[in-house]
């Protein structure tokens, strides 16, 4: 009977070659939507796996690792006398401008730490060196990005609100699908680049009788972003008056985290402490359910496996209704129902696989080329790729139930008809 189903599966080659392109749509389909489901979902976490932090300090409004309120600095002193910690590091994340010397202004998001630090460290560094992040207004860059912010090598210079940003490293890998181009800098230059260009105002009002003094700060926005002729003044170290965006924190060895969040939330006023893996989980939370990204996705995924389903449905029916005589050949010779749904059934598991392979490679490649030309990270993992098999097969072995129900009401006398 094997030979019998892959005759049939061959005999007409037009027709199976429409049926293998279907069922390669639908696979590539759920495999790059998955991808980009998974790869999305790492991306949400891209600054968290460059940390080698057992727990992330933030504000108690966080709601996900780029939309918070800073902290002050002190709280970062406060950090370190806590019993549990054995290093704790600052690390600022904000948003500034990107002006290149020639091309569009684009928007960046500025990352401080301590080149010397331990805690937080770029990715896949394939050009320069952590310490010369320690040189004035240094920047390193994702190779993905150069394109997009108009620079192309090593010594390449840009502004970063009024600033200079001479490029001094480049990395791979450190790109997100949610966020800005990351723009890596020393806490200095990050307190630099972040307070340039812009200005603040405080006005107070003279209290009535009985009340308090009113006064209010009015953040006026960028001041001037015009290049200066003079060079600017070298940054400044930070001070207790500074703020940071998380503080970084290394547990000495054998410490139970839970408890050391806890102290941490204890000591610490209006901060809320969080694991690697909870921290992950808040961002990843946050991006599949409250921007509904993830049902998308997987609408994308549910219309690749329908599609795959209906064109595979649709030959394997046909297939059946043009050998009808053939199938009432074998009932009448005695064969029983079971055997004749093994050949069906095998039709369409070879389909699968036929299928499934070519599609997986196409998707392999589509995801290196993504990642290497645009810094976009398709990720189909192992299992996913075996899920994926598992979809393939279910929805070509489903697809042959309709086909069979064609055989099943099949009367043996058909063959003896004119």
């Amino acid at each position: 009977m094997v030979s019998l189903a892959r005759k049939n599966l061959i005999e007409d080659i037009p027709r199976f070659i429409v049926a293998q392109a279907g069922i390669m749509f639908a696979v590539s389909l759920v495999a790059l939507q998955t991808g980009i489901f998974n790869g999305f979902t790492r991306s949400t976490a891209q600054l968290i796996d460059n940390a080698d932090a057992d727990i992330w300090v933030a504000s108690e409004k966080l709601v996900q690792i780029e939309l918070t309120m800073p902290i002050p600095l002190t709280h970062l002193i406060q950090a370190q006398k806590v019993e549990g910690v054995e290093r704790a590091e600052a690390l600022i994340s904000r948003s500034a401008l990107w002006v290149p010397v020639e091309g569009e202004l684009a928007v960046v998001r500025v990352l401080g730490f301590d080149p010397q630090g331990q805690l937080f460290t770029p990715n896949n560094i394939t050009q320069g060196t952590l310490q010369n992040l320690k040189k004035p207004y240094s920047v390193m860059l994702d190779q993905a990005n150069l394109k997009s912010l108009h620079v192309e090598s090593i010594g390449d210079v840009g502004r970063v609100n009024s600033l200079p940003a001479e490029l001094v490293g480049l990395t791979t890998g450190n790109n997100s699908i949610v966020s800005s181009a990351f723009m890596f800098t020393s806490l200095e230059n990050a307190k630099a680049y972040l307070t340039s260009g812009r200005t603040s105002e405080i006005s107070c009002q003279l209290p009535s009788a009985g009340k308090e003094l009113v006064c209010t700060n009015s953040f006026a926005g960028t001041a001037n972003l015009e290049a200066t002729t003079e060079a600017p003044n070298p940054p400044e170290k930070l001070v207790s008056s500074d703020v940071i965006s998380y503080i970084l924190i290394r547990a000495k060895p054998g410490e139970d985290l839970q408890a050391l969040k806890e102290k941490l939330e204890t000591t610490i006023p209006d901060i809320h402490a969080y694991t690697h893996d909870e921290f992950t989980e808040k961002n990843r939370i946050f991006w599949q359910q409250r921007t509904g990204i993830g049902f998308i996705l997987s609408l994308g995924a549910a219309v690749g496996v329908m599609v795959g389903t209906i064109i595979v449905g649709q030959i394997l029916y046909s297939s059946v209704s043009d050998h009808l005589k053939e199938f009432g050949t074998l009932k009448a010779i005695g064969a029983s129902n079971g055997t004749i749904y093994g050949v069906i059934i095998e039709q369409a598991l070879w389909m699968s696989i036929l299928g499934y392979t070519p599609s997986m490679l196409i998707c392999y490649g589509v995801a290196s080329w993504a990642f290497t030309t645009q810094g976009i990270l398709i990720l189909i993992t192992p299992v996913s790729a075996i899920a994926i098999l598992g979809v393939t097969v279910t929805m070509c072995v489903g697809s042959a139930i309709f086909a069979i129900q064609k055989v099943t009401r099949l009367d043996p006398a058909v063959v003896f008809k004119a």
